[in-house]
């Protein structure tokens, strides 16, 4: 099941963030600082950030977390699926597919384009985001820490 993240959920998203970012799944880790940031910021509004809870059978299994932009080449409104953490236990029992279908209903007709970014080695990952549509981009992406 997958349902809009509420105050309630803040210290379980921030454990499960941090397992996220202490996986192979990143490219390294991030201060705990900034998964409290991140959940102020999706209690706070929906304009930037959005926190997801995915349950199985009623446990915590997992989370995923979009950002909205707009973009002139995608004509609209674009939906980053910044993250989706399941935990191992939950893994390969449709989660994934939930939250995505679940994402793209919520913003069907509101949006241009969905966009991820993903390790090329996490190959499980790869193989969901191709089955569902998600195609590769040739672009070199950069970036300028502030």
């Amino acid at each position: 099941m997958v349902r809009e993240f509420t105050p309630q959920d803040k210290e379980l998203y921030m454990e499960m963030a941090s397992e996220f970012y202490h996986s192979p799944a990143v490219l390294h880790p991030v201060p705990d600082a900034y998964f409290e940031r991140t959940a102020d910021e999706a209690l706070a509004s929906d304009a930037y950030a959005q926190i997801y809870m995915l349950e199985y059978e009623g446990r915590p299994a997992g989370y995923g977390l979009t950002a909205k932009t707009f973009s002139q080449e995608a004509g609209g409104y674009v939906i980053w699926l910044e993250e989706l953490y399941i935990r191992p236990d939950y893994r390969s029992r449709g989660l994934g597919s939930e939250f995505f279908s679940y994402v793209e209903n919520k913003y069907e007709g509101k949006a241009a384009r969905f966009r991820l970014e993903v390790e090329e080695d996490n190959v499980r990952a790869v193989s969901l985001y191709k089955r569902l549509g998600y195609k590769s981009l040739d672009y070199v992406q950069m970036i300028r820490e502030c």
